[in-house]
This record gives C-alpha cells, sequence and structure tokens, in this order.
C-alpha cells in the first residue's frame, strides 16, 4: 500500500474544499442554499477585459509557453499601477513577479526562505494557507494574536519580548483577513520597523486594498520596507478575476530572485490572453472602482441588516468583501452556530474558528452575493424570528 508523505500528517484538507462539498450535496437534493461563506466575486471582469481576452487568442504566439516573469507588458502595467495607485516605484524587469494566483506566492516565498524547523509568525485570526503551508514545507507556524479591542493589530511590544529565535517570516495581512481591519501607514511603519529590528522577511499579503477602501496603503510605500518586505497582491477581488489566477509578488529585486528560482521550477508562465486580460484590468479608470464600491455598499448594508437582526456585533468601518461578525452572548460556538442557519435557514457563512482560535464567538460573510439574495437570506431570518425560530 502506498503511503502519503508525512507533511501531510500536518495539514487537513482546506476547510472550503470540504464544507461547499457538503454544502453543493444539500444544493443537490433541492435546498435553494444561499452561499455567503465564500470570498469569490460573482460580477464579471469589464468589458475591455473580456475582449482583450478573446483578441488575444489570435494572436502569434498566444498559446506556446509563457515567460516565467510573465510578459515585460504586464510587468510595466503593474509597476504603472502601482505607481499611480499606492506612489510606490519598482523595476519592472527585477522588483515584479507575476503569479498565477497570490496564493500560489504563499508556497513560493515559503520555499524561497524557509528551512525544516525555521519559525513563522502567523496572524490569529488570519488566511488559513500561511499556517497550512508553513508546515507543509517544514517550518513551525507561530500564531501572534490579535483582537478587536486591539483594532486587530499585534502588540508588536509583546511580540518584542518573546523567543523570536529561528523566526524566519512574518505573514501579515493588510486591509486585514478575515476582519476588514484597517492598517493607519503609522502601523505599518511600525511593523517594518519590528521586521527590521528582528532580521525577519515580512510578507504583506494585500488583495482588499481596493474594495471599500478609500484610501488603498502599500506597505512597500514605507520607506525602510526595501530589502526585507515583499507584498502580495492579486487582481481577483478588485478586478472579479478570481478563476482567473493572476496575483504579484513585489518587493527587492534579491528576494523576487529568490522566489523565481522556486517558481521557474514549478510551473510556466500564465496564459498569454489571461496576461493581456490582465494588463486591461490594470489600466481600469476611476470609473471602474467606484462602481464596483456602489455594489459592494449596498450589499454591505444588506448584511449589516442581517448581522443585526441576528443580534450580532460587527465595525461598520471594516473595509473588504467580508463583514465579520462576533456573534451574540450565549450564543453556541461557531461551528454549531453555522450548521443551524445552514441546515434550518439554508443560508451558508463562515466560522470564524476556520481563521484560528481567535476566531471563536465570531462568523464571516462574504459580500460575493447578489444584493436580492442577501435581502432573500434577511426575509428568512426575518420569518424565523417572527415565529421565535432563532
Amino acid at each position: 500500500m502506498i503511503e502519503e508523505a508525512r507533511r501531510l500528517s500536518a495539514v487537513k484538507e482546506y476547510y472550503f474544499s470540504s464544507k461547499l462539498r457538503e454544502v453543493r450535496g444539500l444544493m443537490a437534493e433541492g435546498r435553494p442554499v444561499i452561499n455567503m461563506g465564500i470570498g469569490s466575486p460573482d460580477l464579471a471582469p469589464s468589458q475591455a477585459v473580456l475582449e482583450s481576452l478573446t483578441a488575444s487568442v489570435r494572436e502569434a504566439g498566444a498559446h506556446q509557453y509563457q515567460s516565467y516573469q510573465g510578459l515585460p507588458e504586464l510587468r510595466q502595467t503593474i509597476s504603472e499601477f502601482y505607481n499611480r495607485k499606492f506612489g510606490v516605484s519598482l523595476d519592472p524587469d527585477s522588483e515584479i513577479l507575476p503569479l498565477m494566483g497570490s496564493k500560489e506566492g504563499i508556497m513560493h516565498i515559503s520555499m524561497a526562505f524557509l528551512n525544516p524547523g525555521d519559525k513563522v509568525l502567523i496572524p490569529d485570526p488570519g488566511y488559513p494557507t500561511y499556517a497550512a503551508v508553513t508546515r507543509l514545507v517544514g517550518a513551525e507556524p507561530i500564531h501572534y494574536r490579535l483582537s478587536g479591542e486591539s483594532g486587530w493589530f499585534p502588540d508588536l511590544e509583546a511580540l518584542s519580548q518573546s523567543d523570536l529565535s529561528g523566526v524566519k517570516i512574518m505573514w501579515a495581512s493588510y486591509p486585514h483577513m478575515p476582519t476588514g481591519a484597517k492598517a493607519s501607514r503609522e502601523q505599518l511603519s511600525e511593523l517594518v520597523a519590528f521586521a527590521h529590528r528582528h532580521q525577519i522577511l515580512l510578507v504583506n499579503d494585500n488583495p482588499y486594498s481596493f474594495v471599500l477602501a478609500r484610501e488603498p496603503i502599500s506597505i512597500l510605500d514605507i520607506p525602510e520596507a526595501s530589502g526585507h518586505v515583499l507584498e502580495l497582491n492579486s487582481l481577483s477581488k478588485t478586478f472579479n478575476m478570481a478563476g482567473w489566477r493572476v496575483g504579484m509578488a513585489l518587493g527587492d529585486k534579491r528576494l523576487i530572485a529568490a522566489v523565481l528560482k522556486v517558481k521557474s521550477n514549478m510551473d510556466s508562465g500564465m496564459f498569454y490572453g489571461i496576461q493581456k486580460g490582465a494588463i486591461a484590468a490594470l489600466k481600469s479608470d476611476p470609473e471602474w472602482f467606484k462602481g464596483l464600491d456602489a455594489i459592494y455598499s449596498r450589499r454591505r448594508a444588506a448584511v449589516h441588516e442581517l448581522a443585526d437582526l441576528l443580534g450580532c456585533s460587527y465595525d461598520k468601518e471594516a473595509v473588504g468583501m467580508f463583514v465579520w461578525a462576533r456573534l451574540p452572548k450565549g450564543s453556541p460556538d461557531a461551528e454549531t452556530y453555522i450548521d443551524g442557519l445552514l441546515y434550518n435557514h439554508n443560508i451558508f457563512v463562515a466560522p470564524g474558528t476556520i481563521f484560528g482560535s481567535r476566531g471563536a464567538g465570531y462568523i464571516r460573510f462574504s459580500l460575493c452575493v447578489p444584493e436580492e439574495k442577501i435581502r432573500e437570506a434577511l426575509g428568512r431570518i426575518q420569518t424565523a424570528v417572527t415565529k421565535k425560530e432563532v
């Protein structure tokens, strides 16, 4: 009997992989489940993006292998986008590496800089992939606690006094996933200074900076970031291109070169047409962002009504495409609570516990659902409240 690698004993199947299989099973049985659990944009990319993709497939060389570093035009457009939106200047030839989604970047960065036994600082709550990938490469995840009382930002003074020996990488994500908390420029400066002081590679995962965020910030705009900070970004959320798998790693050329060593041995470049579509997306005018925010603002208002009806509390100033809500006192644990919503009311939301122990007592609503569906969910709960079934 063929045994699986020992590294797999350190991880489980990704929560949404298994839970959505359960949800699909219920839907196959005919249950009208409203899926408010996952952040997969339901809206389409712009017409310019779609036209660029379709036109590109007829170009010479479109179906050949592509460069591991992506098209020069794509890197140049990413550079211009970062300069225009964040005020950050990046060399398109050495400080930008297009990726097949930023999730790929988490693995590539980990493989590029971690040896077995190295330690990695991971936010709790935070994106589960940080810890999973850390374990897969044989490193040790060290979770640092975040709380609503501190605005979901780490206590860097307390962290400095802890044992940081062997820590090689620190993962951060601002705007924060899953809570939607923002970090100020001053806070990002403190984070960069902390990483520099302790000789830690700091990686900020930044895919939510243009969803309901009035003042997008890149950690690369902090002057001291050069040399020991990387940023990941993605077109998935901002441009409704999650299934296209377009991301990017950005930062110091020596760090990017190390990531490229891994990437060039793991895959080939993105399909030509996807890269051309990404170029068109990155050139979107301000009206695109305004239109997207208008839709998500209406959806967020409806989700706030739903959360109010359930007796949950939340931060009205949070950004991104989720609403992170604290369950009312006396509620069952988050996983039991969300199963109650799923099986009693055919509404699926994510339990906060999948993002770490500090997610206990929280649930997360996705805004990637048409407003009429959110209103339908609201009606179901209103009916249940009237009948005292919630």
